[in-house]
């Protein structure tokens, strides 16, 4: 059977993203106590998948994500889950608003609902926690020192507690990504809706090397969907890149980009194709198909005499 683990503890917003992967049916669901746990586990053969986010609409990308894949044995994303974020706050039984004078949650979750806590719980006092889940747990447990607790709503379910106001948060469009990830091996089929995730290290820091990296992209009329500087933490202006793209490596323009990107770069990283979450399917414009590869590559090799 297979097991995947999460970045938990239960009741956490990446428990919910997994819940609507269909890798998640019949698997054993472990709860990790953190990003770096969780990839730990599945390295080490603990866990045959793990779960975690990459990044939010609001925080930004999640950096220990990013530098936890740039190392290590080398890991790959099988599939991706967005999810939107959405505060839940929760009580034990019998708990009413006019109770409340603490509130438990992470300072993250805290920081989206402020707006909805100062006006409606204005003498509320906001504990910081570990975790949005932690702060559920706790609170049901009986010995926490608050109230309350801010948390996906899939926490109330899970620890038994009363909702009193669902849709917390001041923005209706915080969104989350998560990826699914395993250790290396059998490549994801295309499915015409494709990204492909990349860690590009530079070969030397020099005037236009970005300008280099994009150009392998650029060219090939390969569209980035996300592209972010991360430090090597080996020297001081140090930093490699972590890029997503649309496509399949299978295909030709991405497959020649990688190819251009591993003759330019120190060290390429792939982290997989997959299929995208939202299933849109990139624009390929002409003189980029798989079909123009195909018939740039006979047309030379009849240059050359090979046909």
């Amino acid at each position: 059977m297979t097991s995947i683990v999460f970045l938990g503890p239960r009741g956490s917003f990446s428990e919910a993203a997994l819940h609507e992967l269909a890798e998640s049916r019949d698997a054993v669901l472990i709860p990790g106590g953190s990003v770096a746990e969780a990839l730990a586990s599945l390295r080490a053969g603990t866990a045959d998948r793990a779960l975690v986010p990459i990044e939010n609409s609001i925080e930004g990308s999640v950096a220990t994500t990013l530098d936890g894949l740039s190392a290590g044995d080398p890991l790959v994303i099988v599939a991706e889950q967005v999810i939107p974020v959405s505060f839940t706050l929760m009580a034990r039984a019998g708990t009413t608003l006019s109770d409340i004078r603490t509130v438990g949650t992470h300072p993250h979750a805290s920081a989206q609902c402020s707006g909805w806590v100062r006006t409606n719980l204005p003498l509320a006092h906001v504990v910081p926690l570990s975790s949005t889940s932690a702060a559920a747990a706790e609170l049901a447990a009986g010995n926490a020192g608050f109230e309350a607790a801010i948390a996906p709503r899939i926490a109330a379910d899970i620890y038994g507690l009363s909702v009193l106001a669902d849709d917390i948060g001041d923005n209706d469009e915080a969104w989350t990504r998560f990826v699914l990830l395993a250790r290396e091996g059998r490549l994801t089929a295309p499915s015409g809706a494709d990204k492909t995730t990349l860690t590009l290290f530079m070969r030397a820091d020099h005037p236009g090397a970005l300008m280099e990296i994009l150009t392998e992209f650029s060219v090939r009329g390969v569209n980035l969907t996300r592209i972010e500087s991360r430090p090597t933490r080996k020297a001081l202006g140090d930093y490699f890149f972590s890029v997503d793209c649309e496509g399949h490596v299978n295909d030709a323009r991405v497959g020649e980009a990688l190819a251009g990107l591993h003759r330019i770069c120190a060290d390429v990283r792939f982290l997989g194709s997959y299929p995208r979450h939202d299933g849109r399917q990139p624009l390929v414009r002409e003189g980029v198909t798989d079909a123009d590869f195909r018939e740039a590559d006979h047309w030379l090799r009849t240059i050359r005499g090979d046909v």
